[in-house]
């Protein structure tokens, strides 16, 4: 996977409000850039004010944008590249993430771009993994899966690293050229466990050598000051506890297990 760099206008340039998503829990706005003689540039971003982040019970105010922050950070650090380009800046309505939108392959249906989906138990095709069992409108048996995509089975490992709490599938998507990207970070890096995923059909089983490799890169960045660059985005407990996770994962290249003690999955799933 290729990196995916922070272009120098998402810093600089200014930035102008479109409108917001209104679907999203916390204040999202689409903005639209102009360099310094507001000649437009042709990317949009998603901007979230830290001043429109709600209160949550199991996270510290204040912190939401710098975790999107941080995901973006790790993904690139380890070689992964699938979060889009992501800081932290001043903006119309004070600081906030600013992330470099991303437009998605239409043809592809739902808004996991067809990597979740519904199936009745019978007929769950080869190349997809089931998820959790359910049942249709006439209490029929069906079975939620994921599709067995490699990029998504890289994305769950970089969920596991980051800790995810809300890897729903609105928050996958693939682009016109076949690109995977994840969004909505905002609730990562907590240093209590609280992964919780659509993507948990490779659980136990053995992470590629590739994603090994991305492991192996993470560490050898957190170890050489990567940590104190994440200290601007996270507290001290939480920068350890990404670093241990990341080499739980090197020394014993497993997928995690599902958790019994607590509640799997994102609400809603999609």
């Amino acid at each position: 996977m290729t990196s995916a760099p922070v272009p120098e206008w998402l810093t600089t340039a200014t930035m102008e409000i479109e409108g917001s998503l209104r679907e999203a829990s916390n204040l999202t706005l689409r903005v639209q850039f102009g360099d310094s003689d507001q000649e437009r540039v042709p990317t949009k971003a998603v901007y979230k004010p830290i001043q429109g982040e709600q209160p949550l019970d199991d996270f510290p105010e204040g912190t939401l944008a710098g975790r999107e922050v941080t995901a973006y950070l790790v993904s690139e650090w380890g070689g992964w590249g699938l979060v889009p380009p992501t800081i932290l800046r001043d903006g119309p309505l004070g600081l906030g993430s600013v992330q470099i939108w991303v437009e998605v392959d239409e043809s592809l249906a739902g808004p996991a771009s067809g990597l979740l989906d519904v199936f009745p138990p019978e007929g769950l095709e080869e190349g997809w993994l089931p998820l959790v069992q359910a049942q249709g409108p006439q209490g029929e048996p069906l079975v939620v899966a994921h599709a067995d995509h490699a990029q998504l089975a890289s994305l769950a490992v970089l969920d596991a690293v980051l800790n995810n709490a809300d890897r729903k599938a609105a928050h996958i998507a693939l682009d016109p050229r076949g690109r995977l990207w994840g969004f909505d970070h905002g609730l990562c890096a907590h240093d209590e466990p609280k992964l919780r995923s659509v993507l948990w059909g490779w659980a136990g089983q053995k992470i590629t050598d590739a994603d090994v490799a991305r492991l192996q890169k993470l560490h050898d960045h957190l170890n050489d000051g990567g940590r104190r660059e994440l200290l601007t985005y996270l507290d001290e407990a939480e920068v350890e506890e990404l670093a241990v996770r990341a080499d739980l994962l090197l020394s014993d290249p497993v997928y995690p297990a599902l958790p019994t003690d607590r509640y799997p999955l994102p609400w809603p799933l999609w």
